[in-house]
């Protein structure tokens, strides 16, 4: 079986979910990642040929600088096909690459001028960093972030529309002080926007300073030149943050920040996800229907939470890769080895599953419609919950033992309307607040739920 198609793949990133994914396949498929490793040796090309004590690489004209803007701005799988064509028989990827660009630019007399400087200076490490940094970068704002922002603004959302809501706590599953339903939902939507800064504030390092990162090789040929503020310039210019102590590879810290960023955002999901199934499991939510989905195989009546199992799921898959990345690529052995090399190139792997986990877990949010009767029903059972704001006036005025009376009137056995309002009625505090603790009910007793709901 040599075939690859959606049945054939051994990854369901590249197969089930294929169709889910295409937007990561510019930034982290191995046509990704040979394309920002020609972007990135010919924008060192350029560099160079633009720098004034660098004779021997005469400036481009800009019909030339137009062409070399236009390959990388072009580059196609058919492109990266012949750089893997030149491969199999350099067995070097970057220096396949190298080859390629030699063969691309053969009519161009200017850059044949310079051909020796394509790649002058460099390890192949110095064009693989760069390249990983701007593909997670790039794929980071382009993909994953807005695919986060719309499953923050979902719950944004309801915490507006359901911020007045009441709804039965559960702490420790038991019955606890109400909520709405909107706050839960804005509890979420805060701890999503701390995670999403998170994200985003991680600036992506990257070097090119040779070998073993002290510009020996450049040194060699102009010893006069500063090579390391000349590096600098060079990958800032790509947007890129210029790491200038570091062995021949860049040290993957930044990019194990990001990677850390990433796992806490999706495990503050599963908490939302699991949450989320909790309180369709309790008819809190009722999930829309969609014509001619099947529920269960033999229970026809089944409506499952599949979405935000999938979305569980998905999120634990990516966690399990992003946690190994952040404790294994920030370790390299002396100046170098070459473990971190294959671990990189599962890098959409992660951002993959993560990806899927976000749609599944938005699918499963845009079909949820709340049940106001459900949740009213299981406050109404709940008069227990009041025995907390009434100790709490009792503890006000002093009145004797408040936390013993209360526990000893409702813990383990519940209570009613009837027989909770009958002690208030008796106890020694201004009438004033006895009226206001005999007017409260479960579902009224929300605290600043509402305002926090609509201030998320």
């Amino acid at each position: 079986m040599s075939t690859l198609d959606v049945l054939t793949a051994l990854s369901p990133l590249d197969g089930r979910y294929a169709a889910k994914l295409d937007g990561l396949r510019p930034h982290f498929s191995e046509y990704g990642l040979i394309r920002n490793r020609v972007r990135v040796e010919l924008e060192w090309l350029k560099a160079l040929a633009a720098e004034p004590a660098l004779a021997e690489v005469a400036p481009f004209s800009v019909a030339t600088v137009a062409e070399i803007d236009a390959v990388i701005a072009g580059f196609s799988v058919a492109d990266a096909e012949a750089v893997k064509s030149i491969e199999a028989t350099t067995n070097h990827d970057v220096k396949a690459m190298e080859y390629w660009l030699k063969q691309r630019f053969a009519g161009n007399a200017e850059v044949m001028k310079v051909t020796e400087f394509i790649h002058f200076g460099c390890t192949s490490e110095d064009i693989n960093n760069v390249s990983h940094a701007l593909m997670l970068q790039e794929s980071r704002d382009a993909v994953f972030l807005p695919a986060f922002d719309k499953v923050l603004d979902r719950f944004v959302a309801l915490a507006h529309e359901h911020a007045a809501l009441p709804m039965l706590s559960r702490t420790h599953g038991q019955t606890a002080s109400p909520t709405t339903l909107g706050k839960e939902m804005a509890n979420i939507a805060y701890r999503l926007r701390r995670a999403r800064k998170a994200m985003a504030s991680v600036e992506m390092t990257a070097k090119f300073n040779g070998a073993v990162g002290n510009y020996n090789a450049h040194l060699s040929a102009y010893p006069e030149f500063d090579w390391a503020a000349f590096a600098q310039r060079f990958i800032e210019s790509l947007g890129l943050t210029f790491n200038p102590y570091t062995i021949q590879i860049e040290p993957h810290d930044s990019m194990a920040e990001l990677y850390d960023a990433v796992a806490r955002g999706n495990t503050m999901l599963i908490d939302a996800c699991r949450d989320i199934w909790m309180y369709i499991s309790l008819g809190y939510f009722k999930q829309k229907l969609k014509a001619g989905e099947v529920g269960s195989s033999t229970m026809p009546h089944k409506v499952n939470p599949i979405d935000f199992e999938n979305a569980e799921g998905n999120f634990g898959v990516a966690n399990a890769v992003l946690r190994h990345f952040s404790e294994k690529l920030p370790i390299s052995r002396m100046q170098r080895d070459l473990t971190d090399s294959t671990v990189l190139r599962n890098m959409g792997v992660a951002i993959g599953h993560s990806v899927l986990g976000l749609e599944s877990c938005l699918r499963g949010l845009n079909k949820l419609e709340a049940d106001p009767a459900r949740l009213a029903r299981d406050l109404d059972n709940a008069w227990e919950v009041l025995a907390e704001p009434i100790q709490t006036v009792m503890r006000r005025y002093a009145v004797p033992n408040p936390y013993e009376q209360l526990k000893a009137l409702t813990r383990g056995t519940g209570i009613d309307k009837a027989t909770l309002q009958e002690f208030v009625r008796g106890l020694a505090i201004p009438q004033a607040d006895k009226d206001r603790l005999l007017a409260m009910t479960p579902g009224s007793y929300v605290g600043s739920a509402v305002e926090l709901a609509k201030g998320i």
